[in-house]
C-alpha cells in the first residue's frame, strides 16, 4: 500500500544508519530493507512515479504537501545539501535503491562528489537534484517547449480568481496567492531543465495572468541561484506574482491597445504601480515586500521609470530582482502593439541597460543561471534509451 510518509521516515532512518555502520553490517541491511520495502509499496501503486519535493518547511508528493512532514528537520537538510526533488521514473532493483542512497549521503555529508555536470547511472531510474534555468533553443516553437505549459491550468484558473476577488473585494487573498507560488515552485523543481519563457498565452486579455506567473517563476529561479533563504525565494515569489496586481484596475480595453496609449491612457497605466502597493497594503501586513515591489519595480537604478520618487533612494533588492524579470518576460512575450523580440536582443538590452536601468550584479546573476543551466542542473537520471 503506498505510504509516502512512512517511506521518507524510513529513507532518513536508512540514511543516518549508514553513517554508522560499514556495508554488509546486520543494522545497515535491515534499514535498507525496511526502506526498499516501503519504496517497493509505492512504485507498485497507482501513482506510477512517486516524486517528491522538498520546499522551505513542507514536503510534496506529487502535488499534494504531505502535512504531516511540516517542518520535517530531514526535508531541511536535504534542501540545505540542494536536494529539492526525488523521483523515482520506475521500479529500481535493492541494489540499484543503495546506489541512489549512496550518492545522497554523499551530497549530504559533503563528500566530494562531482555536481558540475549532470550525474549520471545508467541502471537507475531515480533522479534527485535542484532546479537549473535553460533558455530555449532558437529553433523550437515556445508553447511546445515546455513540459510545464499544459500543467499549469491550475495555477493559471486560480491567479485568475485571485484577480476577480481583487476587482470585486479589494483586497489580496494571501493564502490563494502562496498556494499559486507553492505549486510554482513544485511544477519548476520538477524537471531536469527548466525552459524560458514557461507559458505563452494565448489571448490578449489573458496576458496579466500568464506575465504574472511567468515573473513568479524568474523570480523564484533567480532567487534560489542568487543564495536567498528559503523563506525569502517563497515571499519573493509571491512578489513577483503580485508585482501588476494593481493591473486590475486598469480596463480591458487600454491594457489590450494594439496602438500607441494616448497622453491619458499613459498615465492611467502608469497608476498601476501607486494602485498595486495600495491594493496589497490593505490586505495582509505579511505582504509588505509584495507591496515594495508593486510599487517599485518600474523604477529604474539611475532613478527613472515611475512612479516618480520623492526623493533619491535605492530600491529594494526584492524589486530589482523581480524588475529584470518582469522586462525579460515583457520583452521574449508577444504583446498587443508588437512581436516578442529574440532572445539574443532581450539579452543584449539586459546588459545595455545594467548599471542604468537594472542592478549590474542582479543581470549578471539572471544571464550566468541562464547560460549556464546546464551545468546548474544537479541531477542523478537513467540515460535515455537510443
Amino acid at each position: 500500500m503506498s505510504d509516502p510518509v512512512g517511506f521518507l521516515n524510513a529513507f532518513a532512518q536508512v540514511l543516518a544508519v549508514m553513517t554508522l555502520y560499514p556495508e554488509g553490517h546486520r543494522l545497515r541491511e535491515q534499514a535498507l530493507d525496511g526502506a526498499f520495502e516501503q519504496l517497493e509499496g509505492l512504485t507498485g501503486g497507482a501513482t506510477g512515479r512517486p516524486t517528491f519535493t522538498f520546499l522551505e518547511d513542507e514536503v510534496v508528493y506529487g502535488r499534494e504537501p504531505l502535512t504531516e512532514l511540516k517542518s520535517w528537520g530531514f526535508g531541511l537538510r536535504l534542501v540545505a545539501a540542494g536536494i529539492q526533488r526525488l523521483e523515482f521514473e520506475r521500479k529500481v532493483s535493492r541494489e540499484e535503491f543503495e546506489g541512489l542512497l549512496q550518492e545522497i549521503l554523499a551530497r549530504l555529508t559533503l563528500a566530494t562528489i562531482d555536481t558540475g555536470e549532470e550525474r549520471q547511472m545508467r541502471s537507475i531510474g531515480a533522479r534527485f537534484g535542484s532546479v537549473g534555468l535553460q533558455l530555449p533553443d532558437r529553433d523550437e516553437v515556445p508553447v511546445e517547449r515546455t513540459t510545464l505549459t499544459l500543467s499549469l491550468g491550475d495555477e493559471a484558473d486560480t491567479f485568475r480568481r485571485l484577480q476577480s476577488d481583487v476587482q470585486s473585494l479589494g483586497s489580496v487573498p494571501l493564502l490563494e496567492a502562496e498556494a499559486v507560488v507553492r505549486s510554482l515552485s513544485v511544477a519548476m523543481h520538477g524537471d531536469s531543465r527548466f525552459v524560458l519563457p514557461l507559458l505563452q498565452f494565448k489571448e490578449f486579455d489573458q496576458y496579466t495572468t500568464t506575465h504574472s506567473l511567468n515573473v513568479s517563476v524568474l523570480s523564484l529561479g533567480l532567487a534560489e541561484a542568487l543564495g536567498f533563504a528559503q523563506k525569502e525565494i517563497r515571499a519573493i515569489g509571491v512578489a513577483g506574482l503580485l508585482h501588476d496586481i494593481g493591473k486590475t484596475r486598469i480596463p480591458i480595453e487600454i491594457l489590450t491597445k494594439p496602438g500607441k496609449l494616448t497622453e491619458h491612457e499613459r498615465s492611467i497605466m502608469n497608476s498601476h504601480p501607486v494602485d498595486g502597493a495600495r491594493i496589497i497594503l490593505q490586505s495582509e501586513d505579511e505582504l509588505e515586500m509584495a507591496a515594495a515591489v508593486a510599487y517599485e519595480h518600474h523604477v529604474m537604478l539611475n532613478g527613472g521609470g515611475y512612479p516618480s520618487m520623492h526623493y533619491n533612494r535605492e530600491c529594494t533588492i526584492a524589486s530589482r530582482l523581480v524588475h529584470v524579470c518582469d522586462v525579460f518576460d515583457a520583452l521574449s512575450t508577444k504583446r498587443p502593439y508588437r512581436d516578442a523580440w529574440p532572445t539574443e536582443k532581450t539579452v543584449s538590452y539586459l546588459e545595455e541597460r545594467a548599471g542604468l536601468e537594472f542592478d549590474h550584479d542582479i543581470v549578471a546573476a539572471f544571464l550566468r543561471t541562464l547560460r549556464e543551466g546546464e551545468t546548474r542542473v544537479r541531477l542523478l537520471t537513467e540515460e535515455e534509451p537510443s
